[in-house]
């Protein structure tokens, strides 16, 4: 009979924390020094709930950037299931750049959590890598990508996403940006891919066409 009732106090608790991290990914993505109050508010719950879940502000905050994290490194295994590997790593990167671009209160709220002496590091971006592991290496087995090509260099590689400015006009730059980078993983591969369902196949370049046949005078 105890767990029979511990487990609706269980699944509530769940409930409370969940909300208080939606409701602060939405707040801190508007505004890095959002109060706390305010989350507390939005999530539905009281001032000791919310503390009882996270006692400081540079817990929730961290929190929060991992769970964020979690939420686009998870999205890999979803991408797989329905497109071709490279498709899925092309989108992923998409994805990728909308977190990077728009929480742009966030990443200023994780600098103020972290950039204090004494302040608990900035968690590592092991989830995110282990995505691009799981997409690179997937892709390779698939022969559309470039053999060799590591989580960490995938990273490297598109890092430039981190010197746009969020407030303006990012998305066609990001876009440019991450098709050289996916152009130079294509490079390379040893089966070209595909053209998927809506897809057209690319064209001849014109040196690479045929003549066409010449026509009989008849004068």
């Amino acid at each position: 009979m105890r767990q029979e009732k511990d487990a609706p106090k269980r699944s509530d608790a769940q409930r409370n924390r969940e909300s208080i991290l939606e409701a602060a990914v939405t707040e801190l993505t508007r505004c890095a020094d959002v109060p706390l109050s305010l989350i507390a508010k939005k999530a539905g719950v009281g001032q000791a709930t919310f503390y009882r879940n996270f006692p400081s502000r540079e817990a929730l905050v961290l929190e929060v950037y991992r769970h964020e994290m979690r939420h686009v490194a998870d999205s890999a295994v979803q991408l797989l299931a329905s497109l071709e590997p490279d498709l899925a790593l092309r989108e992923w990167m998409d994805r990728l750049a909308g977190f990077a671009m728009t929480k742009a209160g966030l990443a200023e709220a994780i600098r103020q959590a972290t950039s204090a002496p004494g302040s608990p590091a900035k968690p590592g971006n092991r989830p995110v890598n282990e995505a691009a592991e799981l997409l690179l290496r997937a892709g390779e087995e698939a022969g559309t990508v470039r053999p060799g090509v590591s989580g960490d260099d995938f990273l490297l590689a598109i890092a430039g996403l981190w010197q746009l400015d969020p407030h303006g006009d990012w998305q066609p730059r990001a876009a440019r940006l991450l098709d050289l980078v996916m152009d130079g993983l294509r490079a390379g591969a040893p089966a070209p891919r595909s053209p998927g369902a809506g897809e057209r196949p690319p064209s001849d370049p014109p040196a690479a066409r045929a003549p066409a046949p010449r026509t009989a005078r008849t004068d």
